[in-house]
């Protein structure tokens, strides 16, 4: 296998490597939320919304809610 002659320099390193960079989810609040906007948690527009189940309006995913137990 082939090693290279001589080593590469920084600045040619560094052009390899800009596009390695790891770039940040955009997310947003789905309008079409039925627990409405101030409810919903934000979420990367093309997943599921983790709290109601919705995507693009629809519903996907039937959520399980947690019931608070009584004081009795």
């Amino acid at each position: 296998m082939p090693n290279p002659k001589r080593r590469h320099s920084n600045t040619r390193t560094r052009k390899r490597r800009t596009h390695d960079i790891m770039r940040t989810v955009q997310t947003d609040v789905d309008p079409s939320c039925p627990l409405g906007v101030e409810n919903c948690v934000p979420h990367a527009s093309h997943r599921v919304c983790p709290k109601c189940g919705y995507y693009k309006g629809r519903p996907v995913l039937q959520i399980k809610t947690k019931e608070k137990k009584k004081k009795a």
